[in-house]
C-alpha cells in the first residue's frame, strides 16, 4: 500500500476514535437530565446505538439531494421534468432566466443525481434520474398539505 494511502486511512481511524470518544462524552452528559439509573444506561445504549448507526457519506449524499431541491428554480425544474424531457433552451425560456443562470441549476441537480443529461449533437435533453424524484415531490405535498 502507498505512503499516502496508509496515511489517509490512519488518518480516518485516528477521526473516527476521536468521534467515537466526543461521542461518549455527549452521552455521558445524560446524567444531568436523567437521575434514575437504570433508565440512564438504558437510554445510554439506545442513542448509543443509534449515534453509531448514522452513516456520514449517506447523510452527505442526502444532504446534497436537499440542498438541491432547496432552490424554487431547481424545485420549477423539476416539475417541468415531471412531464417528460425537455432541451436547456426550453428550461431557459420556461424559468425567464438566463442560460448560465439555468445552466447552474441542472449543474447542482445533475451532481445531486436527480436529473440525467443526454447530448443530442450541440442540444442536451434532461429528464428527471428515477421515478423517486416524482415521490420526493409527493411526500413534500403531503408534509405541507397537512
Amino acid at each position: 500500500m502507498e505512503a499516502a494511502a496508509v496515511g489517509k486511512l490512519m488518518e480516518a481511524e485516528r477521526k473516527l476514535d476521536v468521534n467515537k470518544s466526543k461521542r461518549e462524552v455527549e452521552i455521558g452528559r445524560l446524567e444531568r437530565f436523567i437521575f434514575d439509573r437504570d433508565q440512564l444506561e438504558v437510554r445510554t445504549q439506545k442513542l448509543s446505538s443509534l449515534v453509531n448507526e448514522l452513516d456520514e457519506e449517506a447523510l452527505h449524499s442526502e444532504a446534497r439531494i436537499f440542498k438541491a431541491l432547496s432552490d424554487p428554480n431547481r424545485l420549477k425544474i423539476i416539475k417541468l421534468l415531471k412531464e417528460g424531457e425537455l432541451c436547456a433552451c426550453e428550461l431557459t425560456i420556461a424559468l425567464s432566466n438566463s442560460q448560465s443562470t439555468v445552466s447552474h441549476h441542472l449543474s447542482v441537480l445533475k451532481s445531486a443525481c436527480l436529473i440525467k443529461e443526454r447530448k443530442e449533437g450541440k442540444w442536451s435533453y434532461f429528464r428527471l434520474s428515477e421515478g423517486a424524484v416524482i415521490e420526493i415531490l409527493n411526500q413534500a405535498k403531503l408534509l405541507y398539505d397537512k
